[in-house]
Parts: C-alpha cells; sequence; structure tokens
C-alpha cells in the first residue's frame, strides 16, 4: 500500500513537456533547445510520453538565474558539466557570487543646478564637468547631476568650501584612482595567484573545494581593506612629517636670511 501511495506522490510531481515549460516561464521550443544543448537531463519515458520532474524544473529555475548573472549558455552548460562530473554546480555558483560581489557600498546622490551652483559657484565650469564625467563620478541629465557616490561628492564640496580649487580636487581624484587601481590590481593577482590556481587548472575541483574556497575568499575580502586602510595611514604619517619638517626647515632659513 505504501508503495503504491509513494508512485502516486511522485505521479504528481511529473510534468508533460508543455507543463514543465509553463512552470518554468519559458517555451516549449526552448525548453527543446535546452535538451538539444545537453542542459536539461533526459525525462523519463513512458511509451511516447515524457515526464518531467521537480529536478528538470529546479534546473530550469537555475539556468534562468544564471543567465539573468549574465552567463552564456556554453558557461551553463560547463558548470553543469562541472557539477554532474562530481562537482557541485551550487558550490561553484556560490563560489562566483562570493568573488565578483560589489566592494564598495557607495549610495548616488542627485543635485540640481542651483545645489551644485552653491555649493561650486564659479568652479562650476565646463571643464571641470567633463574631467567629472571621464573619471566616472558624474552623469548629467537636465535637472543636475547624478553623483555615484555621496561620500565623494561632500568630500568635494567640503574642500572647495575650504578653499582648494575644483580643478585641484579633480586632479588629485585622477591621480589617486592611478594609485588605487594599481592596489586593486596586486590584491587580485595575489589571490588568483595563490588561492584560485585551482579554477584554471585542467583538472576538475575535488568535492567540496568549491565551498571551501568560498569561506576562504568570504575571509580574505576584508583583509584587503584592513590591510590598505593600515598602510594609507602610516604613508599619511611619513609623509606629513616630511612636509612638516621641510615647511618647517624653509621657514628657519627665511628668518636666517632676514
Amino acid at each position: 500500500m505504501d508503495k503504491v501511495e509513494g508512485a502516486a506522490e511522485d505521479r504528481q510531481h511529473e510534468f508533460r513537456v508543455e507543463e514543465l515549460a509553463e512552470a518554468a516561464g519559458i517555451t516549449t521550443r526552448t525548453l527543446r533547445f535546452y535538451r538539444e544543448r545537453k542542459l536539461l537531463q533526459a525525462p523519463r519515458r513512458e511509451g511516447r510520453i515524457a515526464w518531467y520532474g521537480e529536478h528538470h524544473l529546479a534546473r530550469l529555475r537555475m539556468i534562468a538565474e544564471l543567465l539573468d548573472r549574465g552567463h552564456t549558455l556554453g558557461g551553463i552548460a560547463e558548470l553543469i558539466g562541472a557539477g554532474e562530473s562530481g562537482r557541485d554546480v551550487a558550490q561553484l555558483i556560490g563560489l562566483e557570487a562570493a568573488i565578483i560581489a560589489p566592494w564598495s557600498d557607495e549610495t548616488p546622490v542627485h543635485l540640481d543646478w542651483d545645489e551644485l551652483k552653491a555649493a561650486l559657484g564659479d568652479q562650476l565650469t565646463e571643464e571641470n564637468t567633463t574631467e567629472s564625467i571621464d573619471q566616472g563620478f558624474i552623469t548629467v541629465e537636465e535637472d543636475g547631476i547624478t553623483h555615484v557616490s555621496r561620500r565623494l561628492m561632500d568630500a568635494t564640496t567640503a574642500l572647495v568650501a575650504e578653499g582648494v580649487p575644483l580643478s585641484a580636487v579633480l586632479e588629485a581624484s585622477r591621480r589617486t584612482q592611478e594609485h588605487v587601481t594599481a592596489i586593486a590590481e596586486i590584491f587580485t593577482s595575489v589571490v588568483r595567484e595563490h588561492l584560485l590556481g585551482a579554477l584554471t587548472a585542467d583538472t576538475p575541483l575535488p568535492p567540496g573545494e568549491a565551498a571551501r574556497l568560498t569561506e576562504q575568499v568570504l575571509r580574505i575580502r576584508p583583509l584587503a581593506r584592513t590591510v590598505t586602510d593600515a598602510q594609507f595611514a602610516l604613508a599619511m604619517d611619513r609623509q606629513v612629517q616630511a612636509t612638516y619638517d621641510g615647511l618647517l626647515r624653509q621657514r628657519m632659513e627665511q628668518h636666517e636670511g632676514d
């Protein structure tokens, strides 16, 4: 009796091709295309009827999620093949998410032209606007601008209020971008060479390796910020002291000349 009830319950969770396509939100043509590309497991057959189960629906939903993330069908086929050869697809997806997750948590800010004029005055020139666009900070709209980072915008207007020309702020920003890009390249190179080398190897990842790498990446991400912040603070200590000493010597030399 239990076996009969179990078989009936399994049947309730099976779909014909049209039903599966509807449940997954795709066309039957797309479903058959996935079958041809080996993206979908073979169905169970009863005579000429193909029956698909919940695992087929889960696979289709996973394909849709990966497509939304920007994966190609070829890349998805590779991921699925990796999972079927012993590597867990879900773990590989989790590793990808940990690696490419955004580092910045900046909040964009919109300012209309009156607000910009009040903050920047006559330094709101075409040249400075063009430079801000080139650096990727702002997009110009009919009613004003949107800056990618409220913190950077606030810092910029504060520096201008203290008497630093906007052109000098933007020049310092451009030079800073060059250096922080180099720092980012150093960190990514270290992680790629010493921790993620297995991803570029020809041999499959051992079972559970993707999950282990995911945990490692999540532990390392905050360390990069810690190292960068500490190094910057130490460099500022050295540079400020050297600059102050230079100003002090210059002042003493001027007094001695008098």
